[in-house]
């Protein structure tokens, strides 16, 4: 059915009813690695299937010229490695071991470009039950797959990023299932609409989030350069994460999204930041940085951070057991000195907590780093009901001040979540842009109403939301008592009435 009508939703329906194969045996966890693996695997061998039959179309039986044109394409399938390969084998036994295989040599067939991408991810792991259980799973698993609703060859999905579009619809809601650890791959996309949004990515920048997850907000700043430069790739994606299979998710997210200007690291990134410069020595700096980083992180390499080696926390050390600031001054020294630009999500107690982070947000305050306080809505992000904070930082103002929004209160509320509507986000992106006091909802301080509030940036010091009780009318209260009082001996003299003609005394 190469050419039947492509439709997002039943592209959806059919990878989410891909999980009911693993449903019930094993935890969402679990097989989220293995549904979303095998999605991208089905991608890359219907790419490579519909490139090979062009080549053969156009060349006819050439079969060593097809072979060094393959080798050319995005992605290169060894023989025995593609998804159909295992789809044709899939009766046999073994089928966990095979795909295991098929994805290690479609790693080294594809040198840096997929290194290591798959290491965290093992079909043949008897945590999907034993031999059989397993080969049965798996089976029904390709076999899902294969339907025809899943045909992803580009001449029959074209241009349209029907792929990369289930991708992020799988991820969302795995992270719906997921609990607490939701938070470490995923960013609601409403949230990062706002936050691309009011970064404002431009053609030629250099974009970066320090603790990535699985990429969906930096790609939402690269859509937007797309969408307001006429399409223009003119821009490069940069990332880090420290879990090995979230880092695999951003990697395969990048790729199913035809983002290949990406350069994405696996690791901890303040204790070993590895986005650095040619010499090794210094950090890279970008015109974006950009986060929803883990809340309040404990062990975050507080041990080794007064020796830090690029310098990221001259202002100060932040406590063992809170890592936002380490991860807000790491953010804000990789900042471009004339363009940089960074927009976090934090926790609201980093907005007033004393000591050691105390001191580094008046010092970042007393820089004019700081731009904007934006207070969100609660139950927001996955696996936390507290509310959260966006604080934009600029290295370049254009006034002296800070602009708080209290934004806690304008949401829809969903069934386990609430949610920024386009109304919610336009709002406050309007208030953003204006740059001046609302009543009950924004008000720009100057840096010497902050000092003078010890530098607590606790919202509420600044946006007066209070609402004025109407004024009682006693009289008018006193006046319905009476009235009340009246009906009610009324309705007493009737009720005895009804009673004596019944008998009673």
């Amino acid at each position: 059915m190469p050419n039947s009508p492509i439709n997002q939703d039943d592209i959806n329906k059919a990878v989410w009813n891909a999980c009911d194969t693993f449903r019930g045996t094993i935890s969402p966890d679990l097989y989220k690695d293995f549904i979303l693996t095998m999605l991208f695997l089905k991608y890359i061998s219907d790419v490579y299937k519909d490139d090979h039959d062009k080549l053969v179309e156009q060349y006819g039986n050439e079969p060593d010229l097809i072979k060094a044109m393959m080798a050319k394409q995005r992605f290169v399938l060894p023989d025995g490695a593609s998804f159909w390969d295992l789809y044709e084998k899939r009766h046999e036994a073994g089928n966990g071991e095979r795909i295991d295989v098929a994805l290690h040599a479609i790693e080294e067939a594809n040198g840096s470009k997929l290194k290591n991408v798959f290491q965290d991810i093992s079909f043949n792991t008897n945590n999907i039950g034993q031999e059989k259980q397993k080969n049965d799973l798996l089976r029904h698993l390709l076999e899902d797959f294969a339907k025809d609703i899943l045909n992803l060859r580009p001449s029959r999905v074209g241009s349209l990023d029907v792929i990369g579009n289930a991708y992020e619809y799988l991820i969302k809601h795995f992270a719906a299932g997921s609990g607490r650890t939701a938070g470490e791959f995923y960013t609601p996309p409403e949230v990062s609409d706002l936050l691309a949004t009011l970064l404002d990515p431009q053609e030629g920048d250099e974009i970066c989030d320090p603790a990535c997850g699985s990429g969906s907000l930096l790609m939402k700043c690269g859509r937007m350069v797309r969408q307001n430069f006429n399409g223009s790739k003119k821009y490069a994606l940069f990332g880090q994460e420290s879990i090995g299979s979230t880092w695999s998710l951003a990697k395969m997210n990048m790729f199913l999204h035809g983002e290949d200007n990406h350069r994405i690291e696996w690791g901890d990134t303040i204790r070993n930041p590895l986005l650095k410069d040619a010499s090794g020595n210094g950090l890279l700096h970008f015109d974006i940085v950009t986060a929803n980083p883990p809340f309040s992180l404990d062990k975050w390499g507080h041990e080794d951070a007064a020796n830090d080696h690029y310098g990221r926390f001259r202002r100060g050390v932040p406590p063992k057991t809170k890592g936002d600031y380490a991860l807000i001054s790491h953010m804000i020294e990789t900042l471009k000195p004339d363009t940089g630009r960074m927009g976090v999500v934090v926790p609201h107690g980093v907005l007033f907590r004393g000591s050691s982070e105390g001191k580094i947000r008046k010092q970042l305050i007393e820089e004019n780093l700081l731009d904007t306080v934006i207070g969100l809505p609660e139950k927001l992000f996955f696996g936390t009901g507290i509310p959260a904070a966006i604080l934009i930082f600029k290295k370049h103002k254009q006034d002296n001040k800070v602009l708080f929004i209290d934004a806690s209160r304008a949401f829809n509320s969903g069934k386990n979540q609430n949610i920024l509507s386009s109304e919610n986000i336009e709002k406050i992106i309007a208030t953003y842009k204006a740059r001046g006091s609302i009543d009950k909802y924004a008000y720009l301080a100057n840096l010497e109403e902050i000092a003078e509030n010890d530098y607590n940036l606790n919202i509420p010091r600044y946006v007066d939301t209070f609402e004025e009780e109407e004024e009682l009318d006693l009289m008018a209260i006193r006046t319905e008592r009476l009235d009340l009082q009246k009906q009610l001996t009324e309705l007493e003299m009737e009720m005895a009435g009804y009673l004596e003609e019944l008998g009673y005394e």
